[in-house]
């Protein structure tokens, strides 16, 4: 019995210090426009979502062109220093605050 409950207590950790691949969210996504694409953009991350659509958004991401419109819409992004990561918590995000999406509150950047 005490070794069943070591090893449950041993997979609990992994789980908690391993997220998966679906720990994405629009909260990070916030996070990665703040600290990557900001400085490029020069403005906020809602004036960013709100380029689009959720529809349009949907559309771009799922053709795989979202770098590439990040940067049509900030042409100053250097899409060579970002991680390939990113995208799919930019893409919550924008989605999120998209043109037809929620009103960020408030919240401007």
């Amino acid at each position: 019995m005490k070794r069943w409950i070591t090893t449950l207590s041993m997979a609990l950790l992994i789980v908690a210090f391993f997220p998966s691949h679906s720990s994405a969210s629009a909260a990070l996504g916030k996070k990665i426009y703040k600290k990557k694409l900001h400085k490029a953009c020069g403005f906020s991350s809602v004036k960013f979502a709100r380029n689009h659509t959720q529809g349009e958004w949907e559309a771009i991401y799922e053709a795989g062109k979202f770098p590439q419109e990040a940067q049509a819409i900030c042409p100053k992004l250097d899409l060579s220093a970002l991680k390939s990561g990113i995208w799919n918590d930019l893409y919550l995000y924008v989605t999120k605050y998209a043109l037809d999406g929620l009103a960020p509150n408030g919240c401007t950047d």
